[in-house]
């Protein structure tokens, strides 16, 4: 282990969140040790079944089945399930957005409104079996569709409403969508962002924005309109544990997305059960995941598990800054928000635009932070556990992936001990080692992809293959301290190979933005006569600090001091922001490409397609 990941202090839940954690996790992890395949029948019965199952699990590596002949419905799960008792009228979705209107929808409200729309489905030949992409701002209809393709046994797609057009086409072609649902569009920063105009499928389409759109006759129908006189009453279509649920486009390195294939009845024993354990869930709580719907996080921590355990959940459609940077914490304020779950870029945003935005607003409401979507370095859960957490919140430093459905590593909250970068321990009934530097899961877990839609050969070859089919292939690098905690270190193509050392970019990014004047930053291994590899960095500045004639060498000396003279960068380079796609994720591919000469290709799902030539321009300088 690098100096960097020793860290010599251990961080405890209080006194009060252990005496009133909803989560006995000794006796998860006693249960699991003593039988992973009756620990996860055991925990399939939070759900609701409409037929048992026979046998908790067929496995033929590569390829799982659990809870093989049970029969339920996902919809009623999240639904049906809480409209009697007092959960009934219980908010389930509080929305606001960007430009301040707000929404409620009890469980009761969100019931009716997903049985008319799943009857306007069917009303429009879509039946089960079918698939139907969602192309839509984060508004509770995206939900309400979600939810409705469910009821009636139809596979949905989400396509983030940040995507091109391009990107949608092959995502709807890929898939066979017989429908598109979306809306006119959205908002961002005060930007009015136009959906509609990039679908030239048939498409029932939502009026948000309140734009004009052109609409054509006998192909694209309004929400509102076909709504008014549907009826409320729609039974939910039974369906097998391994019918299809949805499928998801992730990344891939070939440049073709893969379709994730999730199937229903282990995927939602994951979505439920990973979101009662890892946030502690309270019948109290105001829970609040920043995701968009249309990734894997939005899917089981928007969707799926929070409404499956009958949880009240804000959603905000729209931008942090927006109308100033201080939009998050007011929200929080607003809603006494109590569980907070983002990612580690959003959070080196926060640190970059300082501490007096948070500090101006009453976070007290929270109880618990989480961490979502990459490693986060120990300087940012520090600043997070300080000037968010107002060092009372555990930080839920969570590791999972589109492929694997539900959080696989992560603490449960009032029993592990947190290490500030670390992501602790897998969860009870999750089984993974490193192999060759690399993070293996070494059994199957409910929530695992079945397949990549449409091509069986790359889903062995991508996580199977490595392994002969043994271990499900992680791409992302781990290590383990003494006490056994797992510390991921990003993907395995982001390891530098420097005079035969292999370093982890992230072990250099969190040496950088270890350094006070540093928000953030991106490293890369560029090609070295002697060395190999060297390391470049691209490198964001907290707001107001400005270049120095001495800053780079400071910085190079600073990288040194953490982790060694092996790390040094060759070169930093200092700009006003680094490639992300929409959901924030850096995107280091594309800085390799620019050192390497390579075509770039199409950038559409970057959130700012400017910033590369910017950075071409520098590196190339």
């Amino acid at each position: 282990m690098t100096k960097l990941f020793e860290e010599t202090e251990t961080y405890y839940a209080s006194r009060e969140f252990k005496k009133d954690a909803s989560i006995f996790a000794a006796d998860l992890y006693l249960d699991a040790k003593f039988g992973r395949e009756k620990f996860w029948a055991k925990q399939a019965k939070h759900l609701d079944w409409i037929k048992p199952w026979h046998t908790i699990l067929e496995w033929t590596p590569p390829d799982a089945k659990w809870f093989v002949g049970g029969t339920l419905n996902a919809c009623y799960n999240c639904v049906d399930r809480h409209i009697t008792g007092e959960t009934r009228n219980k908010a389930a979705i509080i929305w606001e957005g960007e430009r301040g209107d707000t929404r409620t929808l009890t469980y009761w409200d969100l019931y009716r409104e997903v049985s008319k729309f799943a009857n306007v489905l069917k009303s429009r030949g879509i039946k089960k079996g079918d698939t139907v992409a969602i192309y839509m701002p984060m508004i509770p209809e995206a939900i309400i569709s979600m939810l409705a393709c469910c009821r009636i046994g139809a596979i949905h797609t989400v396509v983030f409403g940040g995507f091109s057009a391009d990107a949608l086409n092959d995502r709807v072609q890929d898939s066979g969508a017989k429908l598109v649902i979306t809306a006119d569009g959205g908002f961002r920063k005060g930007n009015l962002i136009r959906l509609k105009d990039h679908c030239s499928h048939p498409s029932i389409v939502v009026k948000h924005a309140g734009c004009d759109v052109e609409m054509v006759e006998g192909k694209d129908l309004w929400y509102h309109e076909l709504m008014q006189n549907a009826s409320s009453d729609c039974p939910v279509e039974e369906m097998d544990a391994e019918d299809r649920l949805f499928i998801l486009y992730t990344s891939g390195t070939t440049g073709k997305p893969k379709g994730i294939v999730h199937t229903t009845g282990g995927y939602m024993v994951g979505a439920n059960r990973t979101t009662a354990w890892v946030f502690d869930l309270k019948p109290s709580d105001i829970y609040w995941c920043t995701a968009d719907v249309g990734w894997i996080t939005g899917h089981t921590y928007v969707v799926y598990g929070p409404l499956s355990n009958g949880a009240t959940q804000l959603i905000y459609e729209g931008s942090p800054d927006y109308p100033q940077k201080d939009r998050f914490w007011k929200l929080i304020e607003k809603y006494g928000v109590t569980i907070l779950y983002t990612a580690p870029t959003a959070i080196r945003t926060f640190m970059k635009w300082g501490t007096e935005w948070p500090a101006g607003c009453n976070l007290s409401s929270l109880r618990l932070l989480g961490s979502v979507g990459e490693p986060i370095n120990p300087e940012a859960w520090l600043w997070y556990y300080t000037h968010i957490g107002q060092k009372k919140c555990p930080i839920v430093d969570t590791w999972w992936q589109t492929e694997t459905g539900s959080i696989m590593i992560a603490p449960l909250p009032a029993h592990t001990p947190l290490k500030p970068g670390s992501a602790t321990f897998t969860l009870p009934g999750i089984e993974a080692d490193i192999i060759d530097n690399v993070l293996a899961i070494t059994s199957p877990w409910p929530s695992m992809l079945r397949g990549i839609h449409n091509d069986p050969e790359r889903f062995y070859s991508t996580y199977w293959q490595k392994w002969d089919g043994k271990y499900y292939y992680t791409s992302d690098g781990a290590k383990r301290d003494a006490d056994g905690y797992f510390w991921l270190m990003g993907r395995v193509d982001d390891v530098m190979n420097i005079s035969g050392h292999r370093i982890g970019t992230m072990e250099v990014e969190s040496a950088l933005v270890d350094y006070p004047q540093i928000a953030e930053a991106a490293v890369i291994g560029v090609e070295h006569a002697i060395k190999g590899q060297g390391i470049w960095a691209f490198v964001l500045l907290k707001d107001g600090v400005q270049v120095t004639d001495d800053l780079e060498a400071t910085v190079k000396q600073h990288v040194c001091a953490k982790i060694g003279a092996i790390a040094r960068p060759e070169r930093i380079i200092f700009t006003r922001d680094l490639p992300k796609t929409r959901s924030g994720k850096i995107m280091r591919r594309l800085l390799r490409d620019i050192a390497e000469g390579r075509v770039l290709g199409d950038l559409t799902t970057l959130a700012d397609s400017s910033i590369i030539q910017e950075l071409k321009s520098q590196y190339d300088d």
